[in-house]
């Protein structure tokens, strides 16, 4: 779709009736992206492995007839997702949109982690991605063009100690983005990824339960806040859209500053703030 003609000015991202699968959809930043994408007009599949999570977000939403559907789906299990491919071609046509954003989270030490804790994460947070990427990156192929948006983290970049494989994961996601975008990319399908930090969602809410905490946390962000799903899904759904056609294999860092941050925690007498509002004195 050109940019610049009638249509797109109406449907500014250009998503409109475009068949979206979400993956992860039963609440979080899963849900939020479900309820952006209809918002923007799209047809919307919801895949989780949590069928009441699903049935309550479908529930939450507004949207028309034949908008929306929700697929129970693990997607550690290829059957599984194939079956979930085989449904929404079946039901709307080929996919031209995937977010993979199912998610796990373990705590362990590297050291201490049994290898079936470390291959349950994978499974989930890398593997299930390139499942979901080939059964949907078929139909892309096939029906001439698409685009993927993979959730990574700021984990996959900087170290998250006691997490177990998650940092792993999360990185292994941005090489297989990068990879998808390569080889897929002469059939006009994109692949991006974007890594959230900070964020505030149902995986994550046990964290702020101490109020001491939140607290540090938010003083160390250089927005002054703890993100929520809505300041993700902009990214998201700027990638999916044709406002980022010539954007592929690239990565999109939300964290409101806390990556420029680091340096600025490290205690530096002389140099800290009461220090270069006393010299401007």
């Amino acid at each position: 779709m050109a940019i610049g003609s009638n249509e797109s000015r109406d449907d500014w991202l250009g998503v409109k009736d475009r068949v979206c699968v979400i993956t992860g959809a039963g609440g979080g930043i899963g849900a939020e992206i479900v309820r952006q994408l209809l918002e923007a007009g799209a047809r919307v599949a919801l895949l989780d492995r949590n069928e009441q999570g699903l049935a309550a977000v479908l529930a939450s939403l507004k949207f028309g007839p034949g908008r929306a559907m929700a697929i129970t789906c693990d997607v550690t299990r290829p059957a599984c997702v194939q079956s979930a491919a085989d449904q929404v071609k079946a039901a709307w046509g080929p996919a031209s949109v995937l977010v993979n954003n199912a998610a796990a989270l373990y705590a362990d030490a590297v050291m201490d982690i049994a290898i079936d804790r470390w291959n349950q994460l994978l499974a989930v947070n890398l593997s299930g991605y390139l499942l979901c990427a080939q059964a949907f990156g078929r139909q892309m192929v096939a029906g001439g063009g698409g685009c993927m948006v993979h959730m990574a983290s700021i984990a996959a970049t900087i170290p998250q100690p006691y997490s177990g494989a998650y940092s792993v994961s999360k990185a292994g996601v941005k090489m297989l983005s990068q990879l998808l975008a390569v080889e897929l990319g002469e059939h006009s399908v994109r692949s991006n990824v974007v890594s959230p930090a900070m964020i505030r969602t149902p995986m994550s809410e046990r964290i702020y339960q101490d109020p001491a905490v939140r607290v540090r946390r938010e003083q160390i962000v250089p927005v002054g806040r703890i993100s929520a799903p809505a300041d993700i899904v902009g990214a998201v759904l700027f990638l999916a859209s044709d406002r980022a056609s010539y954007i592929s294999g690239q990565e999109i860092l939300v964290d409101g500053g806390l990556n420029q941050a680091w340096l600025g925690l490290i205690p530096r007498p002389g140099f800290q703030k009461e220090d270069a509002a006393a010299f401007t004195n």
